[in-house]
């Protein structure tokens, strides 16, 4: 695939879904925002535009590139097995999908890891914009965790692409605040990962943090014991965020970006446990 035409189509699929999710939070709020967009979307679209920047300039093929290169060398597990390509990218989008809920996982666990990460913990509301505040350092370590999967098995580009694109996607509806009939959650929860679901993860009690992992699949949290369907205090009372970086002058982009190297004074570096 050209790169050009790569990188139209992600752009035009990330927009038409941020407009969408953006219209539904407007129309049905989940729960109200206690920060607001104003002083929160300048920020974390501000840091979208870094990290796209700074991989387009350290690693401008990215991880569709480097299945086009793994294919084109004879790399990786499945171009060695010789396997269909419509098997090789279903089962690479779920080895993908794998990798990815492992690495959040040790993103929480390993201490250097959750400083990159808590930035994004550190919204005090959660929104479309939460799904793309990540830090640049965290996403080019998540961008070089999944280049090494992609070229150890040879996940061909087509699968590639469609996780890229997906898990852009998905990464901001989780994270919106549309309502949805619990009916709709309930039946979508056995194939994705819903608001209400990722929602419990952005929970300041620890036990809450520490659990739904998955961005796009709901079932490896199943699998590892990580799923809980609800925040102890229900939706509309739970507290969104960490113990520190409360002031919402941290929501500036400045802040926001060198947050992995402050301490807040007398604030402790882990969520508390209840």
């Amino acid at each position: 695939m050209d790169p050009a035409i790569e990188m139209g189509l992600r752009l035009t699929c990330t927009a038409a879904v941020f407009a969408a999710l953006a219209a539904w939070e407007l129309l049905a709020p989940r729960r109200p925002l206690a920060v607001g967009r104003l002083r929160r979307w300048p920020s974390n679209i501000g840091v979208l535009v870094v990290d796209a920047a700074l991989v387009r300039l350290l690693i401008p093929t990215a991880a569709v590139g480097a299945a086009l290169f793994a294919v084109g060398n004879g790399w990786g597990l499945f171009n060695w097995l010789q396997l269909r390509l419509s098997f090789g990218a279903i089962l690479g989008f779920l080895i993908l999908d794998l990798a990815i809920w492992a690495q959040h996982w040790a993103f929480h666990h390993v201490p250097v890891l959750w400083r990159l990460h808590r930035m994004h913990h550190a919204d005090l509301d959660i929104d479309v914009t939460t799904g793309v505040r990540f830090h640049p350092f965290e996403i080019l370590i998540s961008l070089a965790i999944k280049i090494a999967v992609i070229v150890a098995f040879g996940i061909p580009p087509v699968g590639v692409f469609v996780f890229e694109v997906m898990l852009n996607a998905t990464s901001m509806f989780n994270h919106s605040n549309a309502r949805m009939p619990s009916w709709l959650d309930r039946a979508l929860r056995w194939i994705v990962v819903t608001p209400d679901m990722h929602r419990v993860h952005h929970s300041i009690v620890r036990a809450e943090t520490d659990s739904n992992f998955g961005f796009n699949l709901p079932w490896w949290d199943w699998l590892f014991r990580t799923y809980r369907g609800e925040p102890r205090a229900g939706h509309a009372e739970m507290t969104i965020g960490i113990p520190q970086f409360r002031d919402p002058k941290e929501q500036r982009l400045d802040r926001m970006l060198t947050q992995p190297f402050r301490d807040e004074p007398g604030a402790s570096d882990q969520v508390p446990k209840n």
